[in-house]
């Protein structure tokens, strides 16, 4: 199983995003994974077009997109002219949710769902072979740095069995509370992608800190 790393650009250093950057893909990053929040859907405000637009120009990774707002919809197309190759919206502002996963794919993205910890599972099983990411949030989303649900390792054993049994090729990405002390637990339960913001911006070298956090991947394959 393929073990890919995302780092979040939420934790980076906007005064130096260029080389924050620039380290995320000598340190072997596969994606990068942009925080989009409204201050409606999650108490915290972030980042719009303009700055997916200045990382498209900075890295040709992937730019893994991350809806956290309510009418998403609204977004998909600047998004997409700005450079996003992936777009997840959360399912509790999706209640139309086969028509605006089939609109991210008309405009050339990867579409994806993301559910908050206390959303069940099932909520996605209808479109589960249609999704390109399904995106567990093992913290309660609206802040970087949070501290990992510990029973969110159970929720992501059933998530890659729903896959399995929808035939769903959909990668199955993590994000809240990824470092060191959790990865391993996430990947044995079936996750292949891993949101890690504050664990790579805040250690001394964040390019050595990827390469750990895909060997403890590895290393218990």
């Amino acid at each position: 199983m393929t073990c890919r790393i995302a780092p979040s650009i939420l934790s980076a250093d906007f005064a130096h995003l260029a080389d924050d950057i620039a380290r995320l893909e000598a340190g072997g990053a596969d994606w990068i994974h942009v925080d989009v929040m409204d201050g409606r859907f999650v108490p915290n405000l972030s980042f719009g077009a303009k700055v997916i637009e200045t990382v498209r120009k900075l890295t040709k990774l992937p730019l893994d997109v991350h809806l956290m707002v309510v009418e998403p919809e609204n977004y998909f197309d600047t998004f997409a002219n700005a450079g996003a190759n992936n777009m997840t919206i959360h399912v509790e502002a999706a209640p139309h949710l086969h028509r605006q996963l089939a609109r991210i794919r008309e405009l050339g993205c990867g579409a994806g769902v993301a559910l908050n910890p206390s959303t069940p599972l099932d909520w996605v099983r209808e479109v589960a072979p249609d999704l390109d990411v399904l995106l567990i949030m093992t913290v309660n989303p609206g802040f970087g740095g949070q501290s990992f649900i510990a029973s969110s390792v159970d929720k992501v054993r059933r998530a890659r069995l729903l896959l399995t049994e929808t035939r769903s090729r959909a990668a199955l990405e993590v994000d809240g509370g990824i470092g060191r002390s959790t990865i391993e637990q996430v990947w044995r339960a079936g996750a292949d992608t891993f949101v890690a913001g504050n664990a790579v911006f805040s250690a001394a070298d964040p390019r050595a800190e990827i390469s750990t956090l895909r060997a403890l991947c590895a290393e218990r394959a």
